[in-house]
């Protein structure tokens, strides 16, 4: 019993840990609507998989402990690469409004994420079926993970971006006046 604590407690400090250094990392890298909207979703990702692992239950060891930490580091470069769309578009389309911009940066990389979330979907696969007891519960986490973290990525990372960002991420809806229309003025 004193051993599975303090397991608990490390694997708990080690989830919280990686979530102080993705927010750290994508503060820098992003503005601080990206960070809050990654870490919910990795946090609602997190809270899921446990779940599913009590209600399947997977015993809670470092193993799955492992099978966690992946998916994290897997939705947050899912999130990072959607983020990181949304932020060359917002260069790219300075007066499109932040709703249309988000959709257009899912849909330009939905193909990627879901080319990505597949291949290593049918790589997890064989090893929940056929692993064995000691791969077994690694595999069925990661399988349950890759579906939350891309779904999270597409479905709510970018509406809470859109709720956080849309007054301060485009401070101006109004069209830029081209030189022509200046002119007639």
């Amino acid at each position: 019993a004193a051993v599975s604590q303090d397991l608990f407690r490390q694997g708990l400090e080690a989830l919280g840990l990686s979530f102080v250094m993705i927010l750290c990392y994508i503060w820098f890298r992003f503005e601080w609507q990206f960070a809050a909207g990654a870490v919910a979703t990795l946090l609602l990702d997190t809270t899921k998989t446990i779940g599913f692992m009590v209600l399947t239950r997977i015993p809670f060891d470092l193993v799955t402990i492992a099978a966690i930490l992946t998916i994290i580091g897997y939705s947050t470069n899912d999130k990072v690469v959607v983020y990181d769309r949304v932020r060359e578009n917002l260069r790219k389309y300075k007066t499109m409004p932040l709703r249309d911009l988000i959709d257009l940066s899912i849909n330009e990389t939905l193909n990627r994420t879901l080319g990505t979330s597949g291949t290593v979907f049918l790589a997890a696969l064989p090893l929940a079926l056929f692993g064995g007891s000691a791969l077994s519960g690694f595999a069925w986490i990661m399988l349950f993970g890759i579906v939350v973290g891309t779904s999270s990525s597409i479905m709510i990372a970018a509406p809470i971006l859109l709720f956080l960002g849309e007054h301060r991420l485009r401070r101006a809806n109004a069209p830029v006046k081209t030189p022509a229309k200046a002119r007639a003025q």
